[in-house]
């Protein structure tokens, strides 16, 4: 894998287009670990949950450094078949409902097979004006999958309840070719992060041993990093997502912190977590000192797996680093390559700098 910049690019356009498309309902991202497994040199293994962990030692055990991302994505599980064929679904993590009528969705069976379905929409000739300016709910939506009939499901295309669904949408480069169109990125692009970032660390030294991990079910509660977290110990997490991108139409652009196209997204803080004010100066000032093109955010909604990683133990220093992303929690979102690769600069250039002293910096109160 070339160091070069375009060497970069064309690297994280190999692990994106793989990993966005990538079947990874929370507690079913076995297709995302095996992509781990293939890119990952050196040894990789799990936590009793599902998640992913690979060490990178560096010239000194400590500090431990852990990057983090979370494998799963938005989706769904089969709640149930009906007689006539149709899937009624229970969601796995936050989803608008007015995103979901008319758009295909791919079922896993427990086979291993795919399944492609459409969730139902009723015409607009058959809609009340009550029911036109109402969003559905998801109980009174369905799956078609061009069944017969209930045993025709179970038999014939072998899907059964709590078989997992996520959206299809294929990994796009746009018109723009720096503008990348797929579902997940939230957070293949933090997996895809991680990744590249143990694969750069192979065989360069670093002063610290470093953790790349992928994590279970962060949709439903960050419930692997609370894990993964114990597993690892660090000392210090980095802790990578897709991030909301807030530049769109009706929005006071006077407070946008997740501009797509605009660099990494340092997250201060959100309702879930206050990062470690050190350790966030500390990016802040490695960014300006390189010229890394970033923005800064005080999040006013949403969580991500910082929450439990820096509660482990005696406390942890914690900061998020984010790709700002369009439309999250639909079936495609929108990312920008330069966004990406100002992330994974501003990564390297961290963990080549985290060594025994800076970190226990971090904890240093003693004012």
């Amino acid at each position: 894998m070339g160091n070069d910049v375009e060497g970069r690019k064309e690297t994280a356009l190999h692990l994106l287009s793989k990993l966005a498309p990538a079947h990874g309902a929370p507690g079913s991202e076995s297709q995302v670990r095996r992509i781990f497994r293939e890119e990952v040199p050196g040894d990789v293994r799990t936590d009793g949950t599902g998640s992913i962990i690979s060490m990178k030692q560096g010239t000194s055990d400590t500090p431990r450094i852990m990057l983090t991302a979370h494998m799963d994505e938005v989706g769904f599980a089969v709640q149930a078949v009906t007689k006539r064929g149709m899937l009624k679904l229970t969601p796995l993590g936050g989803w608008w409902n007015h995103t979901l009528p008319g758009s295909r969705v791919r079922i896993l069976t427990g086979s291993g097979a795919e399944i492609i379905g459409v969730i139902g929409a009723k015409p607009v000739h058959f809609l009340t004006e009550a029911e036109r300016d109402k969003v559905m709910k998801l109980d009174d939506m369905f799956v078609d999958v061009g069944a017969s009939d209930s045993d025709d499901v179970r038999d014939r295309f072998g899907i059964h309840p709590g078989d997992p669904v996520v959206p299809e949408s294929p990994f796009t480069r746009m018109h723009n070719p720096d503008f990348l169109l797929c579902k997940a990125f939230d957070n293949r692009v933090g997996m895809a992060l991680t990744i590249q970032i143990l694969q750069m660390l192979d065989g360069r030294k670093h002063p610290n041993t470093v953790f790349g991990v992928g994590t279970v079910q962060e949709e439903l509660g960050m419930r692997g990093a609370q894990t993964a977290v114990f597993s690892v110990n660090p000392d210090a997490a980095i802790v990578f997502e897709g991030s909301p991108a807030d530049d769109l139409p009706g929005t006071v652009e006077d407070e946008w912190q997740g501009a797509v196209g605009r660099g990494v997204q340092i997250r201060i803080m959100d309702p879930s977590a206050i990062m470690n004010r050190k350790f966030t100066r500390y990016a802040i000032e490695t960014a300006e000192k390189h010229g890394i093109t970033h923005q800064m955010a005080v999040r006013k909604a949403g969580a991500t797996d910082a929450r439990p990683i820096q509660l482990h133990a005696a406390g942890v220093p914690t900061i998020v680093l984010g790709v700002p992303s369009r439309y999250v929690h639909t079936h495609n979102g929108i990312i920008h390559l330069g966004d990406y690769t100002s992330a994974l600069e501003l990564a390297v250039r961290l963990v080549a700098g985290l060594d025994r002293a800076t970190v226990e910096g971090f904890t240093a109160f003693d004012d």
